[in-house]
């Protein structure tokens, strides 16, 4: 392939915003985007050099990021009018090219595929408590059904014993997280203009259930108490597949961004708890007990944000993640 950084189409870039708006751990935003000339299609490419190497060593969850920048793309070809034509992993001898979208019949885009527009632009990462009201069932029903249509299995996790094992397993894999120097030292790098901001990772990351990421071991440093941490958990839920292959954490990264779009249309975000899938062992022991022998792909939180937040995760421009492929149609 002869890649350029020349100026982009008007379809391409719309299409490279929507991605770059999915989720990515810690904001490293690990995908890149080619677009095919004359708007014959768009790819969706993995950044190798921006995957966290120690926080996820069999780039598995890069690759559910880039799956959930490829469900965006979907979403905004459909905002343009056309059907989708997702070809996933086309060429073999290149593992980082992760699939192909091209453009097929004029068809308008549903009130249902507008509500996940709307979600899109207002999608955010929670962390910390959730407010005092419930998500509602008949949403979770519905976080289930979008889950479901990609190929995903939502699970609630609310028995009381069953939620207390997967807590303690967050917990154990974030103390191990925070002991190691080289891990910790990789999370502390996310921190800057264009990973985690600041003012989030200043906040004590014990203050739920389910313990989050400690991004500022300085953070850490005062105590909370047991009886604190059950309020504002939300509701959790586990994301799962029937296998392990590179093409169901696609297919997961993209039923997790219906499942998030869908939720945000609905004034519901989630916070991500993934510590456990990152430690072989401890996912063995999830996968186990917990989805029934499904393999989990995510753990979630999910509530509602009492303030939504001034400030935003920021994202790469365009012009530095979208390149154009000069070279002859392959297709």
């Amino acid at each position: 392939m002869s890649v350029t950084h020349v100026k982009p189409g008007r379809a391409a870039l719309h299409l490279a915003r929507a991605a770059s708006l999915a989720p990515s751990p810690h904001n490293s935003q690990p995908w890149f985007f080619v677009e095919e000339g004359h708007d014959r299609g768009f790819e969706v490419h993995l950044d190798g050099g921006r995957r966290m190497v120690l926080t996820d060593p069999f780039g598995r969850e890069a690759v559910i990021a880039c799956g959930a920048a490829l469900f965006n793309v979907r979403v905004a070809v459909r905002h343009l009018g056309f059907r989708p034509v997702v070809d996933l992993l086309p060429d073999p001898a290149d593992s980082h090219y992760l699939a192909r979208v091209g453009y097929a019949a004029h068809l308008p885009s549903t009130p249902d595929e507008a509500l996940l527009v709307q979600g899109m632009h207002r999608r955010r990462t929670h962390r910390g408590r959730f407010g005092a009201e419930p998500v509602a069932d008949e949403l979770l029903a519905g976080l289930h059904e979008q889950a479901r249509v990609e190929g995903a299995t939502l699970q609630i996790v609310d028995d009381p014993e069953q939620l207390a094992f997967l807590a303690e397993l967050v917990r154990t894999a974030e103390d191990t997280h925070r002991a190691d120097i080289g891990h910790a030292g990789e999370l502390a790098r996310c921190v800057g203009p264009y990973g985690m901001p600041v003012e989030v990772c200043r906040h004590h990351p014990d203050t739920t259930l389910l313990v989050g990421r400690a991004y500022l071991p300085r953070a850490c440093r005062r105590r909370v108490s047991v009886r604190s941490r059950s309020a504002g958990t939300g509701t959790v839920v586990v994301l799962s597949t029937p296998h392990d292959r590179r093409t169901d954490w696609l297919r997961s990264g993209q039923a997790l961004q219906r499942m998030l779009l869908h939720a945000a249309a609905h004034d519901v975000m989630a916070a991500f708890h993934t510590q456990p899938l990152e430690l072989p062992a401890l996912r063995a022991r999830l996968r186990t007990d917990v989805t029934a022998g499904r393999y989990p792909q995510a753990v979630l939180r999910l509530g509602h944000v009492p303030q939504r937040p001034t400030w935003c995760t920021p994202r790469r421009p365009p012009v530095q993640v979208l390149v154009r492929d000069d070279a002859p149609a392959r297709w």
